[in-house]
């Protein structure tokens, strides 16, 4: 039976450079930008015309004296069409894959980003986009567009970029990409070219939301994302929450944030500043395009989202609560983007009034902020949500004349005068509804709940062993301190140990418990190990108990492990290891191509005798060197070396003569360790007789299911144990006796 036991490692230090991975993207790196990529040819280079920015800033600064907060533009929208259909160049891979390139030049800009309004990319093709430093986003799929057929990409910094699309031969012709419009950013808002002082745009009165401002509203600046529109403006918009609290990616932001194609949106969140003073770049790389268009009001400043797919995990966002009820707030606090800058935080002590007002997009109901007691909002906070006392959203920012030293009123959009049209989607439970994740909704406290969450320190394959020593995770689910918990543990298919353990484990908290040595014979296994009577109660949750583990015993036998390094053409490559029968006991390949220092370790457990190891490439060429710096080495367990190979081998390797093992054979089964059960069957109490060899053993009684009923450590005080078994039921029970890897069971008969 063949075994392949594959760690697949990305060598980090074979990639100087970091992918910036924007929106939700998968892994790779772009072909052009490999250690040792394959000849390509020039790339066409597209050259756009330079922009006033001097003219556009002039524009910028009058509409924000106008009161308009957004969106706040950042870029000059170039109309294009380029796509695989015709601009570009193609070239043909030797593998028969087909790679598409084009470079973008926007004279003078410190960032560019583009909208695919043709995205059409089918099973296994990769898109990238990098610019001359070699930053990458990517790669993008057609997962990453959530469904659609178009997609906006987001900054990428520095004044040329290029687009690379890789099309697998098996959908040659499939993909079709098409761009409609390129975006040059006019402002520094990555600070590209800025002094390390002067990050972003916004004025100087604006507080990082990591400063202490921010320590009570941590989880809701995780539901705020700024968001580029249109190309080349900014706003910015909230996740909320739902009365389904299933985390649909529901988002708030502001009606004249909308444009014509507000479905290729790009959301980015958690874009933050590390540091309180000075501010620092933060993360650029969790994103979100496309969105769908819900729901939208002028009479309140409102529109309503979709994101194309909820954040992945790694994002840690939160879906912010919500009022709906009306009632004047205390105080309010504004989180946002001021000109597009990295996240703020706003906070008035005071309570808002209620204004129907027309700040340059129509009359609008709004609560106003009369002035803010700390922070700010400017162009680009637009959209932005306004929380109560109490955490919750009741509203977003419509515009007003608030800046660095100009302390006027900021109106933002009633929720409670939208709520009619947002009913529909955030549906009916209340005036109110608290954060999902926020604690507010909390179920029927568990007070008892010992869980097993792991099992490690066994080996998928254990070699020339015939004990295991595991480790388990025990790990406290309840809202007691726990201090004793009934452990049982076996292999399936034979007699279960036990033991109590004790100690002292919080709520919430784990322990790592070393379970008794446990002798194996040479085969596959699983290991089951369940926890119960916390504290001596029921266990409350007991779905969580039990925890297994399945490993694979070869006894005896030697460790040899393989370690195959993989150049660009990593498809072209398969090995097999026969024994002297010319038995295929191991085998792998083909492999990914284009992941040029992928590494496949793989642990071989032989026993005595001569082996052979072939390794062949269908191109002819080995693995090293023209594409890749490829090589194979197999090692023993002492790290002596059997067979290496720099990779140059042509056609393929074959060891000759065969590489030889020597393995010592396998120790006798430790003696089971003696005792008697005095009466057997019993009724009120047993007496067990320990042999001299068990005076240091853990005796137990173990029910039919396997759980613990009665223990004793011996520790070496008497030869004599008494238990009484009154309140056991009457049944068959087993009697363990446990020492040092050895071990005896007897089963005891209790009448009534």
């Amino acid at each position: 039976m063949t075994r392949t036991l594959r760690a697949l490692i990305i060598l980090a230090s074979l990639f100087a450079l970091e992918p910036l991975q924007a929106q939700v993207s998968f892994g790779g790196r772009p072909i052009a930008l490999l250690p040792h990529p394959p000849a390509l040819p020039e790339v066409e280079r597209v050259v756009l015309p330079s922009v006033d920015a001097d003219a556009l800033m002039a524009e910028d600064e009058a509409r924000a004296k106008a009161g308009i907060k957004g969106p706040y533009r950042f870029g000059f929208n170039h109309p294009v069409s380029l796509g695989t259909g015709g601009q570009g160049t193609w070239s043909t891979l030797r593998n028969g894959d087909r790679l598409w390139r084009v470079s973008i030049e926007c004279p003078g800009a410190y960032s560019i980003n583009f909208r695919f309004d043709r995205y059409v990319v089918p099973e296994g093709g990769r898109v990238f986009v990098y610019n001359d430093e070699g930053r990458f986003f990517g790669a993008f799929t057609a997962a990453s567009a959530g469904g659609m057929q178009s997609m906006g990409v987001s900054q990428m910094p520095g004044s040329r970029i290029t687009i690379e699309y890789h099309e697998p031969m098996a959908v040659a012709g499939q993909g079709e990409l098409h761009i409609d419009r390129v975006t040059h950013a006019y402002r520094d808002v990555f600070r590209y070219m800025k002094d390390l002082r002067e990050f972003g745009e916004s004025g100087d009165c604006n507080i990082n939301v990591i400063c202490p401002e921010g320590d009570a509203w941590r989880d809701q600046i995780r539901s705020v994302a700024i968001i580029t529109t249109g190309g080349s403006g900014f706003c910015t918009g909230t996740l909320l929450n739902n009365c389904a609290q299933d985390s649909t990616p529901y988002f708030l932001t502001a009606n004249h944030c909308l444009g014509a194609d507000v479905e290729n949106w790009v959301f980015r969140f958690n874009w933050d500043s590390p540091s309180c003073d000075p501010t620092e770049q933060g993360p650029i790389d969790q994103t979100v395009a496309n969105c769908t268009m819900l729901v939208s009001n002028s009479p309140t400043d409102m529109a309503f989202l979709e994101l194309s797919s909820i954040p992945p995990d790694e994002y840690n966002v939160f879906y912010s609560g919500w009022d709906k009820s009306g009632a004047t707030p205390d105080s309010v606090c504004g989180i946002h983007h001021p000109s597009g800058d990295i996240k703020k935080i706003s906070k008035s002590y005071n309570p808002v009034g209620q204004q129907n007002i027309d700040v340059g997009n129509g009359p609008a109901d709004c609560w106003e902020v009369s002035g803010w007691d700390a922070g700010t909002t400017e162009p680009g906070s637009s959209g932005s949500g306004l929380w109560n006392q109490n955490k919750m959203v009741i509203g977003q920012l419509y515009g007003g004349g608030a800046a660095c030293g100009n302390n006027a009123s900021d109106f933002y959009g009633r929720l409670d005068v939208s709520w009619p049209l947002l009913e529909t989607y955030l549906g009916t439970c209340g005036d109110s509804l608290p954060g999902l994740g926020d604690g507010v909704f909390v179920e029927e406290p568990t007070h008892f709940d010992a869980a097993i969450t792991s099992i490690v320190n066994i080996p998928e394959l254990v070699c020339g062993d015939s004990i295991i020593h595991p480790v388990i995770t025990l790990k406290n689910n309840g809202d007691v301190v726990l201090t004793t918990v009934a452990i049982t543990y076996g292999l399936v298919g034979e007699i279960p140990s036990a033991f109590q353990w004790e100690g002292s484990l919080q709520p919430l908290q784990t322990a790592n418990v070393n379970l008794p040595p446990i002798t194996v014979d040479s085969g596959t296994h699983e290991l089951v190990v369940s926890s119960s009577a916390p504290n001596n109660n029921e266990d409350e949750i007991p779905e969580n108990d039990p925890w297994g583990l399945v490993f694979t015993v070869n006894n005896p036998g030697g460790n040899v492990l393989l370690t195959l390094t993989i150049d660009n053409y990593g498809s072209d490559v398969t090995w097999e290891l026969y024994n002297e029968q010319s038995t295929l006991l191991y085998s792998g390949g083909p492999y990914p191509d284009f992941e040029e220092g992928l590494v496949d370790s793989v642990d071989f457990c032989l026993t005595d005798g001569c082996y052979t190891f072939s390794i062949a490439d269908a191109f002819g060429d080995g693995i090293c060197c023209e594409n890749g710096q490829g090589s194979l080495l197999i090692q023993n367990s002492d790290g002596s070396v059997l067979v290496e190979n720099d990779g140059q081998y042509g056609d393929g390797f074959t060891t000759d003569p065969p590489f030889c093992m020597e393995v010592v054979g396998i120790a006798e089964p430790p003696a089971a360790l003696g005792f008697a059960l005095i009466p057997n069957p019993a009724q009120g109490s047993v007496a067990i007789r320990l042999s001299e060899e068990a005076l240091q053993a853990l005796v137990s009684i173990v029910d039919g299911t396997g759980r613990l009923v009665r223990s004793y450590a011996a520790n070496g005080r008497t030869g004599l144990i008494t238990f009484d078994v009154h309140g056991l039921a009457e049944g068959f029970y087993t009697v363990l006796v446990e020492s040092e890897g050895r071990r005896g069971a007897q089963r005891l008969s209790i009448l009534r």
